[in-house]
């Protein structure tokens, strides 16, 4: 098993990096050094279909994607989707379909591609988000900022936009999107990224401005929604600046996990049988501004980034209270953003 690491390229960083995961002598699992495998400009997300990796590219002037082919232990670029501006900020995946979703947050431009047995990649169609609800942050002074973009239980789109403070869902037939409905958070709320109760009738949306998770229940066919209760991901006593990031839940539905910049936690809530939230762990990414984490196919061990000081953190999960515990801390990667477990 090993990992694969990217985030910015700004100081020390290069590309994407790969990590061996492995048993050590008197030990559960270590990780290995890292060791730079693609040389790309700011792959801040990627996602990966077998022997292809699919990441941002931020090439200077330009930013868009590249594919990437796993060849002989090399991996070798296939093509690039490239516009003039900023890169996207997220980029999810349908294996089956072969297509792409990227949410562009400087530009509010969603998008979705195509690919193929190749690598080769294809513009099928986007929408410009604009500044209909913009909230009263700072950071959301300048427009809509969409930063997430992926499908929902039912096969539609569904993206979260930061400056509108608002969750967005789409479908997409014939090679084209059409707006289907919204749910507006609070002002303030900084909408990031989202997950879907096992059921599909509820959606965990979490906010990077307010730090906060929304619990919301979904009726994805009359598209109606109804605002259940909103938690905290950091202590009620922190004053200092939080952005709430990355957010999961377990493959069985039981647990929600969230990362915390600021605050350089990882919050642990169980899901109670009618969906709420109890709060069961913080715990620190032992460094400085976690932007993502992930767990391999077993959820048994979790690795989380920080961004700021370069290293990161693997846990053990224990699958009956949710909880994480660290196993190796000061892991060196450079300015990591985005973890991918790869077998």
């Amino acid at each position: 098993m090993k990992l694969l690491i990217g985030g910015y390229t700004k100081k020390k960083a290069t590309g994407i990096y790969e990590l061996p995961l492995k048993k050590a002598d008197g030990l559960e699992m270590q990780m290995g050094p890292a060791k730079e495998v693609i040389k790309v400009g700011g792959p801040t997300y990627f996602v990966q279909d077998d022997k292809f990796i699919f990441t941002i590219n931020n090439a200077g002037d330009k930013g868009g994607i590249s594919s990437f082919e796993l060849i002989n232990g090399q991996y070798t670029q296939k093509d690039s989707y490239l516009t003039p501006g900023s890169a996207p900020a997220y980029i999810g995946i349908n294996r089956n379909k072969k297509l792409l979703y990227t949410a562009n947050y400087h530009t509010a431009v969603l998008a979705v591609f195509s690919y193929d047995q190749d690598g080769s990649l294809t513009y099928l169609d986007s929408v410009t988000h604009t500044a209909d609800t913009l909230g009263p942050c700072p950071e959301q002074a300048d427009g809509p900022h969409p930063h997430f973009f992926d499908e929902t239980p039912q096969g539609n789109l569904v993206s979260c936009d930061l400056g509108n403070d608002c969750v967005d869902f789409y479908s997409f037939n014939n090679n084209k999107l059409k707006h289907l409905a919204k749910y507006q958070n609070e002002p303030g709320f900084g909408t990031r990224h989202i997950v879907f109760s096992l059921d599909g009738g509820y959606f965990y949306v979490v906010g990077e401005l307010s730090s906060k998770i929304n619990l919301v229940a979904i009726d994805e066919t009359n598209w109606h929604f109804k605002n259940i209760a909103t938690y905290s991901t950091i202590p009620d006593d922190f004053s200092d600046h939080n952005g709430s990031a990355a957010i999961k839940i377990s493959r069985d539905g039981k647990f929600i996990y969230t990362s915390n910049r600021g605050h350089d936690t990882i919050t642990v809530f169980a899901v109670n049988a009618d969906h709420t939230l109890q709060l069961r762990q913080r715990i620190s990414t032992f460094g400085e501004f976690p932007r993502d984490f992930n767990w391999d196919k077993s959820e048994k061990y979790v690795v989380a980034t920080n961004q700021n000081t370069d290293n990161a953190t693997l846990y053990t999960r224990d699958a009956e209270n949710g909880c994480l515990t660290p196993i190796q801390k000061d892991i060196f990667v450079p300015e990591g953003t985005r973890v991918l477990f790869s077998e």
